[in-house]
Protein backbone atom coordinates (compact mmCIF):
# COMPACT_ATOMS: atom_id res chain seq x y z
CA UNK A 1 0.00 0.00 0.00
CA UNK A 2 1.66 3.54 -1.17
CA UNK A 3 0.26 6.55 1.68
CA UNK A 4 0.52 9.78 0.11
CA UNK A 5 2.65 12.44 2.30
CA UNK A 6 1.44 15.76 2.59
CA UNK A 7 3.72 19.14 3.81
CA UNK A 8 0.29 21.28 5.85
CA UNK A 9 0.50 23.16 8.78
CA UNK A 10 -0.13 21.33 12.68
CA UNK A 11 -1.96 23.95 14.97
CA UNK A 12 -0.15 24.59 18.30
CA UNK A 13 -0.10 27.78 20.65
CA UNK A 14 -3.37 28.51 22.75
CA UNK A 15 -6.75 29.57 21.84
CA UNK A 16 -6.48 33.23 19.73
CA UNK A 17 -2.85 32.88 19.84
CA UNK A 18 -2.47 30.38 17.15
CA UNK A 19 1.25 28.99 16.24
CA UNK A 20 1.87 26.32 13.16
CA UNK A 21 4.46 24.02 12.62
CA UNK A 22 5.27 22.96 8.95
CA UNK A 23 5.32 19.34 8.69
CA UNK A 24 5.56 16.38 6.40
CA UNK A 25 2.99 13.72 7.03
CA UNK A 26 0.55 10.80 6.00
CA UNK A 27 -1.82 12.32 4.27
CA UNK A 28 -4.16 10.29 6.60
CA UNK A 29 -2.70 11.56 9.82
CA UNK A 30 -5.00 14.04 11.96
CA UNK A 31 -4.03 17.74 11.24
CA UNK A 32 -2.19 17.69 14.63
CA UNK A 33 -1.29 14.37 14.68
CA UNK A 34 2.08 12.02 14.15
CA UNK A 35 4.17 13.42 11.95
CA UNK A 36 7.30 12.26 9.65
CA UNK A 37 9.60 15.35 9.91
CA UNK A 38 9.12 18.53 11.44
CA UNK A 39 10.41 21.07 8.62
CA UNK A 40 9.75 24.35 9.91
CA UNK A 41 7.59 27.18 11.77
CA UNK A 42 4.70 29.83 11.34
CA UNK A 43 3.87 32.73 13.23
CA UNK A 44 1.05 34.30 11.68
CA UNK A 45 0.81 36.90 14.37
CA UNK A 46 4.90 37.88 14.39
CA UNK A 47 5.93 41.05 12.18
CA UNK A 48 5.20 40.28 8.53
CA UNK A 49 4.03 36.84 9.34
CA UNK A 50 7.60 35.01 10.10
CA UNK A 51 7.86 31.49 8.29
CA UNK A 52 11.04 29.77 8.99
CA UNK A 53 11.38 26.61 6.70
CA UNK A 54 14.17 24.55 6.17
CA UNK A 55 14.81 24.70 2.71
CA UNK A 56 16.58 21.54 1.39
CA UNK A 57 14.32 19.33 3.24
CA UNK A 58 11.39 20.95 1.84
CA UNK A 59 12.75 20.39 -1.08
CA UNK A 60 13.25 17.14 -0.43
CA UNK A 61 10.02 16.20 0.14
CA UNK A 62 8.82 17.74 -2.83
CA UNK A 63 11.40 15.57 -4.79
CA UNK A 64 9.83 12.47 -3.76
CA UNK A 65 6.49 12.95 -4.02
CA UNK A 66 5.20 15.08 -1.03
CA UNK A 67 2.54 17.48 -2.01
CA UNK A 68 2.35 20.81 -0.18
CA UNK A 69 -1.37 22.24 1.13
CA UNK A 70 -2.34 25.13 -0.62
CA UNK A 71 -1.61 26.98 2.62
CA UNK A 72 1.61 26.00 2.71
CA UNK A 73 2.17 26.36 -1.41
CA UNK A 74 1.03 30.27 -1.10
CA UNK A 75 2.96 30.40 2.08
CA UNK A 76 5.89 29.44 0.03
CA UNK A 77 5.06 31.38 -2.92
CA UNK A 78 4.97 34.29 -0.67
CA UNK A 79 8.51 33.71 0.91
CA UNK A 80 9.81 32.98 -2.40
CA UNK A 81 8.82 36.89 -3.51
CA UNK A 82 10.16 38.39 -0.38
Amino acid sequence: MIMAVRICLARYGTKKLPYYRVVAAHSEARRDGRFLELLGTYDPLAAGTKLDVKQDRFDYWVGVGALPSATVASLMRAKARA
